[in-house]
């Protein structure tokens, strides 16, 4: 296959209608019968914060209306046997410590000092007195953590916390599943229910599942976690929750 090179030397550029080609490294483009390939290009690198940075003349931020300002746990950076984890293989922090509350609506157990565990995609990340934060609605508060084990993991409102089953290891026909093959379960153990939402009237509403109870559960609904022991629990919604088996 014949292919030519072009540097930046050989390239006539009309008056109007193209870019500039200034600055082409020489054998940069390639052209060949069957397409073109754009290959050795360097590009800077770049870093994108995404936290918004409060200058340090703010010393106090105080949430509104049902918000909550929760210190986000640091990232771990190494596993448990020592290994340096790189930025993309580490885990996005879903705990934190409230230390600001706003003046809406309360579920009655946010307070300064909680530790708490929120959903993974909820609230905006501030950057305020060299730490990082999140500020969130309450509602997007799963449950409190009271020890270092996500296993004790007390849910709020309409939050449901489930022991996931164990992943079938086999097929129906004796074959051996390997961890890419093996279907997420969406049955488990309900371990802990949260007291209920709230109605107009501030009462709770009791939710139709307790504890020990074998539920289906909606398989891409929730939030993952995983215990100091390596069980899979999953903390949802009740809506989320779609049948109870016996």
């Amino acid at each position: 296959m014949s292919t030519a090179n072009l540097t930046a030397s050989s390239i006539v550029v009309p008056a109007r209608g193209l870019a500039s080609f200034e600055g082409l490294r020489p054998s940069s483009v390639k052209f060949s019968s069957v397409g073109t390939t754009l290959c050795q290009r360097s590009f800077r690198s770049f870093v994108v914060k995404a936290a918004t940075a409060v200058a340090p003349k703010y010393t106090s931020l105080k949430p509104l209306g049902d918000r909550v300002l929760v210190k986000i746990k640091t990232v771990e950076d190494k596993t448990d046997g020592g290994i340096l984890l790189p930025t993309s293989a580490q885990s996005k922090p879903q705990s934190g410590e409230v230390v600001a509350v706003g003046e809406g609506k309360s579920i009655g157990k946010n307070k300064t000092g909680t530790q708490v565990v929120y959903s993974k995609y909820a609230g905006t990340e501030v950057e305020f007195s060299g730490s990082n934060h999140l500020i969130l609605k309450e509602d997007d508060i799963v449950g409190i953590l009271e020890t270092d084990d996500i296993k004790d993991l007390k849910p709020l409102n309409d939050r449901v916390f489930i022991k996931i089953a164990e992943a079938e290891e086999k097929t129906a026909g004796g074959l051996l599943l390997t961890e890419a093959t093996k279907e997420k379960p969406s049955i488990g153990t309900v371990v802990a229910v949260g007291p209920g939402p709230l109605d107009e009237e501030g009462n709770r509403k009791a939710l139709p599942i307790a504890p020990g109870n074998t539920v289906l559960f909606s398989k891409y609904a929730g939030n993952d976690f995983k215990g100091n022991d390596g069980t899979n629990f999953i903390a949802l919604r009740a809506s989320d929750v779609m049948a109870v088996l016996s």
